[in-house]
């Protein structure tokens, strides 16, 4: 977050980035090895950062992304990635929407995180819980039931003639 927040603040000069990541990696993760899941998250929120601020002027439309305070912006754009592009077996959509909530607590102005909750909440809602579409409904699974009854019935009833 850090970075884009830097990256974003600086006006978004792009040869810029890569200098700055490993700068805040040096800075405030010293001790991690391998910082592959730092330069996907980068990576990937500029690869899809058209997309992302879209996706935030819609479902925030009272407030145009440059009214948008930098840090939740970049926020929002972060948790954004993770919910739409990232690895749901490593990041669950409620632990990134999460994650992205504490940070702006942390790092934001005061009403920071209900306005990021708000934000991919609302996200969230529009694109469903992965899988959920597949299941079937309580009406459905009650259809089939139904269904599976009176073919038995029926074939009992084809059995006794």
């Amino acid at each position: 977050m850090q970075s884009l927040y830097e990256w974003d603040f600086r006006g978004r000069k792009e040869k810029m980035l890569s200098e700055v990541v490993e700068k805040n990696i040096g800075e405030f993760a010293a001790g991690v090895e391998d910082t592959t899941f730092i330069h996907d998250l980068v990576n990937g929120v500029i690869e899809h950062i058209i997309e992302l601020d879209k996706i935030i002027e819609k479902a925030a439309p009272q407030w145009p992304l440059e009214q948008i305070a930098v840090v939740d912006r970049n926020v929002l754009r972060l948790g954004l990635y993770e919910l739409l592009f990232g690895k749901r077996e490593e990041v669950p959509p409620k632990v990134a929407i999460n994650e992205a909530i504490e940070l702006a607590k942390s790092f934001g102005g005061e009403s920071s995180g209900k306005f990021i909750n708000g934000v991919l909440g609302t996200v969230y809602r529009e694109i469903g819980e992965p899988g959920k579409d597949d299941a079937p409904s309580a009406k459905e699974k009650q259809d089939k039931e139904q269904e599976t009854n009176e073919q038995e019935e029926k074939q009992l009833e084809d059995n006794q003639l």
